[in-house]
């Protein structure tokens, strides 16, 4: 497989190096994989809309529907990015754990969240009658299922672009699941 440099700022659209800037003032840093998005001169900006669009979801259900999702899709770099942004938002070492497992014992909402995240990304959309029932009980609508299965479609770009450049993970690595959870 070709290795993928991370583009630097010199190196990518003018659009890109605003939106660079714009990264570096309100992260303190360019996230590779962000980076590489601007290999594409309209790409970054896209994926920036689309991940920051309006959501009926809280950032907590974002962060539950990320981490169910890159976990099933293997992807080290969303789930290193995930479980620090999860630890941002109050979630614990333990239930990111869970999270990422596709359930969350401590919240049951947050649980029929994790086990449809999970669902459709295993089954590319087929969802599970029963996953999908739970999730209605646990009081969520159509509104967030649609905008549950958007997430997941957002969060499946990020997993397979890293999943093909292999770009460097610039966040504290996540250990494999099997290995937090023995």
């Amino acid at each position: 497989m070709s290795t993928f440099n991370v583009p630097t700022r010199e190196e990518v659209s003018e659009n890109n190096q605003a939106i660079f800037d714009n990264l570096q003032k309100a992260l303190g840093f360019v996230p590779n994989l962000y980076a590489t998005y601007a290999n594409s001169d309209t790409a970054l900006e896209n994926y920036l809309n689309f991940a920051n669009a309006k959501t009926s979801l809280s950032a907590k259900e974002k962060e539950v529907v990320n981490l169910a999702v890159s976990e099933v899709n293997q992807c080290i770099y969303c789930l290193s990015a995930h479980t620090a942004i999860g630890k941002m938002n109050g979630f614990s070492e333990a239930q990111i754990l869970e999270l990422r497992a596709g359930q969350a014992s401590f919240d049951n909402k947050l649980n029929a969240l994790a086990k449809l995240a999970k669902n459709v990304t295993e089954n590319r959309g087929r969802t599970d009658v029963d996953v999908l029932e739970n999730f209605f009980s646990a009081g969520y609508t159509k509104g967030n299922l649609i905008d549950t299965i958007s997430l997941v479609g957002d969060k499946t770009i990020s997993n397979y672009i890293h999943s093909t450049t292999q770009v460097p993970v610039d966040f504290p690595v996540a250990e494999p699941l099997e290995a937090a959870t023995v």
